[in-house]
């Protein structure tokens, strides 16, 4: 009798986490202290201006960042299966909610866009559940057909995943919010060429997608202005492209090893949100191209971690959860920071972890909690001899 038990395969304990988990979990940690760190440095300034208290954004930002962490842990302990069943639900609540931001009497407008529902004391932008929702949707059900997609049955993959896309990407786009919209289609294209869409399909959708944000941004004063001011920001620096000069002087002021934390002067009302979409401005001026370096190597760690999780995941729920929860953070930091250091045009993307926004973080960490659930279940890199090493790897 003994003998056979030590032929069975062993559960994994929870004192040896797989490397792909450990990665993420250190990377995200430290993602969020320099987060919290830098998001008192750049909102001091703002927040003693508006309310006369230097801690109050901060405060805000660190109890979102405490609440997140309940999300997160749960989300981080519980079966990945579990996920798939709250799939649906939480799709549902996503639509819902953004159909209800559009409703006038609703839905809190400002600087033109109407994103925003308050519940209480609480404001929620729906189109962050969205981010969620619709990947963790989609992904389910390219799993479910998981064998006809293998088959090669075309319809069975983008049906109903491209009909939802066009809803969703609709719906956010009516807020205006064109930068959320084509973020969510292109979370939407990732999922569906990692579970097999031919290379030539993807590429007449991106196409399609270019042709489509061409359109948007012309037939929109504000969006032809934001790109002329992206292509020259000193032809109009007092207004158009003030903010993309501010940050170009916050981070060029900032040199190697920055000006010393707190010591910045974009933040004092010269670079207009420098808490939240123009943080990684701040972090350059305040610590240089050394610690911009840094969080861009962080970053560089969320998807190494993101990428592994994905390879060992245990089946094809999980690869594709993980590969479109890891895509969403890349591209959303890429957009962001990419918009600071004027490769693209200023958005009103935030960056992940790191920026002030309470349903932003919690939303995003509750994501990270699902990414670390699918890490923590994954195979196991260890020698075939370990004594602890699950054999589990079939697929659906």
């Amino acid at each position: 009798m003994r003998a056979l038990a030590e032929r069975l395969p062993r559960p994994r304990t929870a004192g040896r986490p797989t490397p792909q988990a450990a990665l993420l979990t250190a990377t995200v940690v430290v993602l969020l202290v320099l987060g919290l760190v830098m998001s008192f440095s750049a909102s001091f300034v703002r927040s003693t201006a508006e309310t006369g208290d230097p801690f109050g954004i901060f405060r805000r930002q660190l109890l979102w960042c405490l609440i997140g962490l309940v999300p997160m842990t749960v989300a981080a302990r519980l079966d990945p299966g579990v996920w798939r069943r709250a799939a649906g639900p939480l799709l549902i609540v996503g639509l819902v909610l953004s159909a209800l931001v559009l409703v006038p009497s609703i839905g809190l407008e400002a600087y033109g866009a109407r994103r925003w529902l308050r519940v209480g004391p609480v404001t929620l932008q729906p189109s962050e559940i969205l981010k969620l929702a619709v990947p963790l949707y989609i992904a389910h059900v390219l799993a479910r057909r998981w064998h006809r997609i293998r088959a090669g049955d075309l319809h069975g993959m983008l049906m109903p995943a491209v009909p939802l896309l066009v809803l969703v990407a609709g719906m956010v786009m009516a807020e205006p919010d064109l930068e959320t919209s084509a973020l969510l289609l292109a979370i939407g294209g990732l999922l569906l060429f990692t579970a097999g869409l031919p290379a030539r399909l993807v590429a007449a959708g991106a196409a399609a997608l270019a042709v489509f944000g061409a359109v948007a941004i012309t037939q929109v004063g504000f969006r032809t202005a934001r790109i002329t001011a992206w292509l020259d920001p000193m032809a109009d620096p007092a207004n158009m492209g003030y903010q993309s000069v501010q940050g170009f002087l916050a981070l060029g002021s900032g040199g190697w090893l920055g000006t010393g934390l707190g010591q910045g002067r974009g933040k004092w009302l010269y670079l207009p949100n420098a808490d939240t979409d123009f943080i990684f401005a701040i972090i350059g001026e305040e610590l240089g191209l050394v610690g911009a370096s840094v969080t861009l190597l962080l970053y560089v760690a969320l998807a190494i971690g993101g990428v592994r999780t994905a390879r060992a995941a245990r089946d094809p729920f999980g690869r594709l959860i993980a590969t479109g929860i890891t895509g969403w953070l890349l591209m959303q930091a890429t957009i962001n920071i990419g918009s600071v250091v004027g490769l693209l045009p200023v958005t009103g993307v935030t960056l992940p972890l790191v920026s002030v926004g309470g349903s932003s973080l919690v939303i995003t960490m509750t994501a990270v909690g699902l990414l670390l659930s699918v890490a923590r279940n994954g195979r196991d890199r260890r020698p075939p001899d370990s004594p602890d090493q699950t054999q589990n790897g079939s697929e659906p």
